[in-house]
């Protein structure tokens, strides 16, 4: 037998709980895209050229020019996802791209995205390549 009214909505008793999980969970302040970001790796040259290479895609693109082609699409959304811009142009170093390949790749799609779109993934971009040199 429960001890539940029954004539208690089940939604709302069900959104009630809902509220209760929530509350046992981590802020959304505590939550900081930068440290997940850190988090997330960068796959090894061989491994994204067999995943999305032409390893099994016989005279298919190559890794390089799959994520030149990703990092030119992200701009041409406005290079509104930080971490997604980053993370492209970290891959698509490892995948051996030269920073002139992404930087033309980026100018490229200032003929359609606009300006604003190619400076802020050029910013992006640029924080990757700084970081690229305090490793080194």
């Amino acid at each position: 037998m429960t001890d539940t009214n029954p004539f208690e909505n089940p939604f709302e008793a069900l959104f009630k709980q809902a509220q209760e999980l929530t509350k046992a969970f981590p802020t959304v302040d505590a939550f900081s895209p930068k440290v997940f970001e850190a988090m997330m790796g960068t796959m090894p040259k061989d491994m994204m050229e067999m995943m999305f290479g032409n390893t099994v895609n016989k005279g298919g693109l190559d890794a390089r020019t799959r994520l030149l082609l990703t990092l030119a699409g992200l701009t041409m959304q406005g290079a509104q996802n930080d971490i997604a811009m980053r993370q492209t142009v970290r891959h698509a170093l490892e995948a051996g791209a030269t920073e002139q390949h992404i930087k033309e790749t980026i100018a490229q799609m200032s003929v359609f995205a606009g300006l604003p779109a190619m400076t802020r993934a050029l910013d992006l971009a640029g924080q990757v390549f700084d970081e690229n040199e305090d490793d080194a």
